[in-house]
């Protein structure tokens, strides 16, 4: 299902720490990750929290979809040029995202808590946006 996202978005506030991130880069992947927000809580997620770092490593976004905590990866690209945005997210990715929600569901004491990782695949073409969700995208492994 295709959906065109509509909305505003603040480019005011950006620190960029890696040389090699360049703002229009910055850019896009925010533009992607509120899409993918807006969309997903459009599919009644809720969107318990946004780019969660600990020591192990980052997670987009972390959401409840009817009572299974899921941690979502955003892959945002201008084109498929390249292969597939979901295609991006690689063994080492996973590997990363899995000692990254361990170290969330510890924190929050979240133990016995059902839990899946999704991948969120997002095509930004001119004005258009594509949003499409990968559940169950990969498992601990």
């Amino acid at each position: 299902m295709k959906k065109k996202w509509k909305g505003g978005i603040d480019f005011s506030i950006y620190i960029v720490s890696n040389a090699d991130m360049t703002i229009e880069r910055i850019s896009k992947g925010k533009i992607g990750e509120d899409a993918a927000a807006a969309f997903l809580a459009k599919e009644g997620y809720k969107i318990v929290e946004r780019n969660f770092s600990c020591p192990l490593g980052e997670i987009d976004i972390i959401a409840l979809d009817k009572g299974v905590l899921v941690f979502v990866e955003v892959k945002t690209r201008s084109s498929n040029k390249f292969g597939l945005p979901e295609e991006a997210v690689n063994r080492r990715k996973q590997h990363q995202m899995t000692k990254a929600a361990q170290f969330y569901i510890s924190r929050k004491k979240l133990f016995n808590s059902p839990a899946r990782f999704d991948v969120v695949a997002v095509i930004l073409s001119g004005e258009k946006i594509d949003v499409r969700v990968i559940r169950n995208a990969f498992e601990i492994g």
